[in-house]
């Protein structure tokens, strides 16, 4: 579970990057997480669905509306779709789905004591019967990803480059969205919002690989997954007995590399 999720993550990032050309853009900075996780939240405190085959469902309809949410954020605000505003458009659906989340919490806290650990973004105790579920979702998301990468590369030299190179781009932005919120919404229904993976994997990898996503995008997959199963390793064993929540490693381990990225950009 825990390379699948890696490389979902991973691969949702890298695509989103090239998409946006936002070297900051990841599933978790642009809101998708939060959006998958307060859809999860919402329908199992409010609505009672807590069956397997539903929770995915309830995720990837929370991504896709957060991301729908922030793309109009940034283009009613003057500038337009720029990678600052989208950005910026992200950072204040995340802050306001995180507070709708922590009241459904309050008010419902009976109905939430074993998703504390999933919220925070952890491996531990899950059932593996969601990985039957989810588990083909990511699989087709990925291929789809791998097999789109030689047009990401063209999309992220601008549109009409691209165009003039023959690729479809209001398509090909479609079939990537429908990737990105798969890659999401399975990955926040198998482990919780798992934060800065997207973000800290594609830039690592193209330190070797250079801008070509037909290279970007699998050793990002195959990178993001080493490093989650890493992480949660060392999650698991770093403060034995007790355990800590993979999504704080791995912020931990983002935050600073998230700072450093912004310094690079204003730069």
């Amino acid at each position: 579970m825990g390379i699948i999720v890696g490389a979902s993550l991973s691969v949702a990032g890298a695509l989103m990057q090239g998409v946006t050309r936002n070297p900051l853009a990841e599933p978790g900075i642009l809101g998708l997480m939060a959006g998958a996780a307060f859809a999860v939240v919402f329908g199992i405190g409010m609505l009672g669905l807590v069956d397997n085959t539903a929770i995915p469902l309830m995720a990837a309809g929370g991504a896709l509306g957060a991301a729908c949410l922030v793309y109009l954020i940034a283009r009613w605000v003057p500038g337009g779709t720029t990678p600052l505003t989208l950005t910026l458009a992200g950072a204040v659906v995340t802050a306001f789905l995180g507070a709708l989340t922590s009241v459904a919490f309050l008010l419902r806290e009976n109905a939430f004591d074993s998703y504390r650990v999933w919220l925070s973004g952890s491996l531990a105790g899950r059932d593996v019967s969601m990985l039957l579920t989810a588990g083909p979702v990511l699989l087709i998301a990925l291929l789809l990803s791998l097999a789109l990468a030689r047009q990401i590369t063209a999309l992220a030299m601008g549109e009409q480059v691209a165009q003039a190179l023959g690729v479809r781009t209001g398509w090909l932005k479609a079939q990537l969205l429908i990737c990105v919120v798969a890659l999401t919404a399975g990955s926040v229904a198998l482990a919780g919002p798992l934060g800065f993976v997207g973000l800290v994997i594609p830039h690592v990898v193209r330190l070797f690989t250079g801008s070509d996503y037909r290279w970007i995008v699998p050793y990002s997959a195959v990178l993001g997954a080493g490093y989650l199963l890493a992480v949660d390793v060392a999650a698991r064993m770093l403060f034995r007995p007790a355990e800590i929540s993979t999504g704080i490693v791995t912020a931990l381990i983002g935050a600073p590399i998230f700072i450093y990225l912004i310094r690079q950009r204003a730069r």
